[in-house]
């Protein structure tokens, strides 16, 4: 891949990038293994279970409750007391990250177009999006269930480099977890890795991002480079 000069849009990650999303994504849980009966899981564990949608999530929590498999016809059961008590619970307890307020604005005044990659479902991702007031940055919001793929495949950035006419070093993706990062390596473009967010235990460099970042506000150091 070309030098940083020729990125002019970026993509971003929600839940462990934009938004720290778990403590209402662990009520949400707790509230649905209590309503079925079964063991109780800590915010700590629901920390390290996001990342690949609502019904991975809702598999790690049976699948530690139950200490095994879980049934199709269990995880079937679940999914719709789980999404009923997330939705009660969207934005009940989570936060903006430090600095992305700031971050955004800068971008948005420097004209970058920038989108939303997540696989969190579309019916909990626009209404977070539009409860910290951020949804207006974003010209284009990719959830979990938009199109047949999510991340870790590349599909989501392909579609956007396709209906932006972008060429991969034109985009950048701005994640938390190695699912962004391979997610960006199989599209052919450059991502920067944050370190602060939920990655399943695993140090983010570990999978290899063109940048790693400690702080939300750091990216601006390279986006700014490549004006």
């Amino acid at each position: 891949m070309s030098s940083w000069d020729k990125l002019t849009a970026i993509a971003f990650d929600l839940d462990g990038t934009l938004i720290d999303s778990v403590p209402d994504l662990a009520v949400a849980t707790q509230a649905t293994l209590k309503a079925l009966s079964l063991p109780h899981c800590s915010e700590v564990q629901v920390r390290s279970w996001v990342g690949n949608g609502a019904k991975m999530l809702m598999q790690r929590a049976l699948t530690f409750s139950l200490d095994g498999l879980v049934s199709q016809g269990m995880l079937d059961s679940a999914m719709p007391v789980f999404m009923a008590y997330y939705q009660d619970n969207l934005q009940q307890h989570s936060q903006l990250y430090p600095g992305v307020l700031e971050v955004l604005t800068r971008l948005e005044q420097l004209e970058y177009p920038m989108a939303v990659v997540t696989n969190k479902p579309h019916r909990f991702t626009i209404p977070l999006l539009k409860s910290f007031n951020i949804d207006h940055y974003f010209i284009e919001v990719l959830s979990g269930d938009s199109l047949e793929r999510m991340k870790p495949d590349p599909l989501p950035l392909i579609h956007l480099l396709d209906k932006w006419q972008l060429e991969p070093e034109a985009l950048l993706m701005v994640g938390d977890s190695k699912n962004d990062i391979l997610a960006a390596k199989a599209a052919g473009i450059r991502s920067i890795g944050l370190t602060y967010g939920y990655n399943y235990g695993e140090d983010i460099e570990l999978s290899n991002p063109d940048l790693v970042c400690e702080q939300f506000r750091d990216i601006l150091t390279f986006v700014n480079n490549s004006i």
